[in-house]
């Protein structure tokens, strides 16, 4: 059940017109999907994960990717794999439940109807979490959508 309030699709972060990476979201985690360039070595890529910034590229030429982020991430549970020629990022938001409209901080926003559809699929995701016996899957919301960090006292911590 708690599959089906995963995330439909990812969302794609543009620069300049050009696709950079995609990323989706769940409760804990953001994920970052980058394509990798064809004939580089695996070992060639390095990804630096801090607490609110991000630094990924190709050893020895200039980051591909040099950002703060939206929201502090927990580095201690953050990581990142390489598979298919696409890299994994994924960053443990230190805030759970916390929405972000993109995981680069003042760039590629989500636009407002997409950032509230986010936060009701993780209102559900909360729900899901809290009531594993009940499937939340076909629940909709009707206007506004409370905080998943702070609705009836806010998610409970293990």
């Amino acid at each position: 059940m708690a599959d089906k309030l995963a995330p439909e699709k990812r969302h794609i972060f543009l620069h300049n017109g050009e696709k950079v990476f995609e990323w989706d979201q769940t409760l804990d985690e953001v994920n970052i999907y980058i394509n990798l360039p064809p004939n580089v070595h695996s070992k060639q890529f390095y990804c630096k994960i801090q607490s609110k910034h991000i630094e990924l590229g190709i050893k020895g030429n200039p980051p591909f990717l040099n950002h703060d982020l939206t929201s502090p991430v927990k580095t201690d549970s953050s990581f990142w794999t390489l598979e298919d020629d696409i890299m994994h990022i994924t960053l443990n938001k230190r805030d759970k439940g916390q929405t972000w409209a993109s995981p680069i901080l003042g760039q590629g926003q989500l636009d407002a109807y997409s950032t509230d559809l986010e936060q009701k699929r993780l209102m559900l995701q909360r729900f899901q979490e809290e009531n594993p016996g009940f499937d939340f899957s076909q629940a909709q919301f009707s206007g506004n959508c409370p905080d998943p960090r702070t609705f009836m006292g806010g998610i409970r911590s293990d």
